[in-house]
């Protein structure tokens, strides 16, 4: 998953006559500036907001005040150098509010965002702004423009239309209204799920570690400690936490009640629960459609995406959806089998399918994955991920944690360099374990956007886990998931990073296409060059065996009819939420009767249950958006199999052409010629089914 963040820049506009809050200030030291760390606050964030709100107004309004015609130069452009102070304050709250998101910082939110929110409708909504906006695109064509310039100008007037431009002055004052209750709602509902997930379940006797690898058994005393409860263990109601738990326990009961708190999460009453929330947001997500003229959420959000309406993504959806169905039938009969022989009676449930599917992978491909996670030591994990990107693109990851500031002692800090050139790229940082305030999943953020105008000015990337902190002293070994989590986000990371646009407006692409460089890069986990030098076994220092990465590579398509259904259930009842033309929706039944309809198997349950789902309803971002991750996965299973077809995962023609023509491009280009400029052609489907094992013929299984 990224998380956008607004544009930023070590540039400044002219200064007013008072100084600025520090907050707003350029950032200085090396690389070109880094964020200021060490000086951020809760208590600076007020007048830094005020300041660079009104900052902004000022600049607009020299915008639309301006005695000479709209022109690219004093409209356009001024526009892309607009705001640059609110943008950096925004990076510093945005970074502080997802990973120490303490008490001062959710109040903060909740003040502060309404109000900046309708700061951002003041300049979408601004008739004078919008006609000298209007004015440039009609005369692009004929203005000598580049080719860059045009497609700003385009985008620009565009993104104007969508957010409101041409509607009525009532309309817009009704728009704002709504756009400040849904900043509201937000803020708060995330405020609640952080709540819900500041928790864990407490393991009082030995009995209740039955089951569990020896190097999970350490973690959860680690995570006890943390929380000065001695002799005890806890598993954090976090994924990396609780799945190997759900993977490994042998008491079925620990596993349905873990499993329980886990996915109830914002859905138990009290002051976490946000059923109400939910329902309040999708109510005023199909008020805010109905004014601007969409027929549903939906069709807003999708309307400047590769899909382009609900119903192509949803095509893709139910294509993929059937044969993952049939499989599961044919998972869960597997399983169930397995089941009776222990037990009988047992009929598998949902807290039963990763514990019995272990199971089934030991006995049909003598793979037990407690072999594999000795091999996956989180710092040799990085490690490899870096080596990737050294060979597929020559970039160099040193660190220089200690010499620049950080917001956590956790977080390292590497420059990224050309290894042929020594060339200055960037800076990446990593905050890689969980802890109270943060947020849970991982994440990729971007502090500042590449760009080649007015500078050039580098980017800085970071990617954020929640992995589970050892004993002092220990490694942290993670699971091949998690492995593939953090090649994941580090994907996102290297798009920022090797992007390289003119216009900081140019970078920002579809939300079904920024998935592509996440996922793409998860294949490269398992290839023997960086298994050899980087899984190693963490005591003996051996390479993975190549039996046990024959036996990986055989059970690579295991359990795909879980992980498909996992993860398609919460995007279908996404994108039927968001299509409802109504405001009136109950969280709960919504989410048991589009289940019902659409045949989901009741042994899996949804990755994201409504009541916790930051994706849709702690912003817009992936609302209506859920189903991007398989709308990107087609383009990045195609896309590797143009690796395949060039006979090595490391083909530099292929990996020069992706980095050209897919991560460097950012939006310059529209995603969907850049992608058959790149293949030759449209991705197609088959890649996908075929490495998830699925049949490519059209057959449900």
């Amino acid at each position: 998953m990224t998380t956008p963040t607004p544009p930023d820049s070590t540039v400044a506009p002219q200064p007013p006559s008072s100084p600025l809050p520090p907050l707003l200030s350029p950032w200085t030291g090396p690389y070109g500036g880094v964020p200021p760390w060490h000086e951020v606050t809760p208590a600076q964030f007020p007048a830094a907001f005020s300041a660079a709100i009104a900052l902004r107004r000022d600049e607009i309004l020299a915008i639309t005040s301006s005695p000479e015609a709209p022109t690219w130069a004093n409209t356009i452009e001024a526009l892309e150098r607009a705001g640059r102070p609110l943008g950096r304050v925004l990076v510093l709250f945005s970074v502080m509010s997802s990973n120490a998101n303490t008490p001062e910082y959710q109040a903060l939110d909740q003040e502060w965002s309404p109000v900046l929110t309708a700061a951002d409708d003041a300049i979408r909504l601004d008739a004078a702004l919008f006609a000298r906006v209007a004015a440039v695109h009609a005369s692009r064509a004929t203005a000598g423009l580049t080719a860059d310039q045009q497609r700003l100008t385009e985008r620009t007037y565009d993104a104007f239309v969508r957010q409101g431009a041409r509607l009525g002055d009532d309309e817009k004052a009704e728009l704002s209204r709504l756009n400040q209750e849904l900043a509201r709602a937000f803020s708060e509902f995330s405020t609640r799920v952080l709540a819900a997930e500041d928790a864990w379940t407490v393991l009082a006797h030995e009995d209740d570690l039955a089951g569990l690898p020896a190097s999970l058994v350490s973690a959860y005393r680690a995570a006890a400690d943390e929380r000065q409860l001695p002799d005890q263990w806890v598993v954090v109601h976090t994924r990396s936490s609780v799945d190997p738990f759900l993977t490994h326990s042998a008491r079925r009961d620990l596993r349905a009640r873990l499993w329980t708190a886990f996915k109830q999460r914002g859905d138990t009453g009290g002051l976490s629960d946000t059923n109400a929330l939910v329902a309040r947001i999708v109510g005023l997500r199909a008020e805010r459609a109905a004014v601007l003229g969409f027929p549903s959420h939906a069709h807003w959000r999708l309307d400047d995406t590769m899909a382009g309406t609900p119903e192509r993504a949803t095509d893709l959806m139910l294509k993929v959806w059937a044969p993952a169905v049939a499989r599961v039938r044919e998972e869960v009969a597997d399983m169930q089998a397995i089941a009776a022989a222990e037990a009988p009676g047992i009929t598998i449930e949902p807290w039963d399918y990763l514990y019995y599917a272990e199971q089934v992978r030991r006995d049909r491909y003598a793979l037990d994955t407690n072999e594999l996670t000795p091999y996956f030591e989180l710092n040799s994990m990085i490690a490899a991920s870096y080596a990737m990107a050294a060979r597929l693109y020559g970039l160099t990851f040193t660190e220089i944690t200690g010499t620049v500031p950080v917001f956590h002692p956790d977080v390292r800090v590497f420059e990224v360099t050309d290894t042929e050139s020594g060339r200055h790229i960037g800076l990446f940082y990593r905050d890689d374990f969980a802890r109270q305030y943060k947020r849970s999943g991982a994440w990729a953020a971007a502090y500042r956007d590449q760009r080649l105008w007015d500078g050039p000015v580098t980017a800085i990337a970071s990617n954020n886990n929640n992995f589970v902190k050892g004993a002092p002293g220990e490694p942290v070994l993670i699971s091949l998931d998690d492995a593939r989590t953090l090649f994941h986000e580090f994907g996102h990371a290297l798009h920022g990073l090797l992007m390289q646009v003119t216009y900081p407006g140019l970078a920002e692409t579809p939300y079904d296409f920024v998935e592509l460089p996440s996922q793409v890069h998860e294949h490269w986990v398992l290839t023997r060059d960086l298994l050899d030098t980087y899984a190693t076994h963490y005591q003996t220092k051996a390479p993975m065996p190549q039996a046990l990465v024959h036996k990986v590579r055989r059970a690579s398509t295991f359990n795909q009819g879980y992980a498909t259904v996992e993860y398609l259930a919460p995007a279908l009842v996404d994108m039927r939420l968001h299509t409802r033309p109504d405001s009136l929706v109950d969280p709960a039944a919504f989410e048991r009767e589009t289940l019902a309809a659409i045949g989901a198997p009741r042994e899996v349950a949804m990755r994201h249950r409504l009541p916790h789902f930051t994706h849709l309803f702690a912003s817009d971002a992936y609302s209506a958006g859920y189903y991007s991750y398989l709308w990107a996965d087609v383009m990045a299973s195609d896309t590797w199999a143009a690796f395949e077809e060039a006979g090595s995962p490391w083909a530099p023609e292929v990996a020069d052409a992706f980095r050209r023509l897919i991560l460097a491009s950012g939006n310059s280009i529209d995603r969907a010629e850049a992608y058959r400029q790149f293949r030759g052609r449209d991705p197609e489907v088959t890649a996908l089914l075929t490495h998830r094992g699925f049949p490519t013929d059209g057959r449900a299984s």
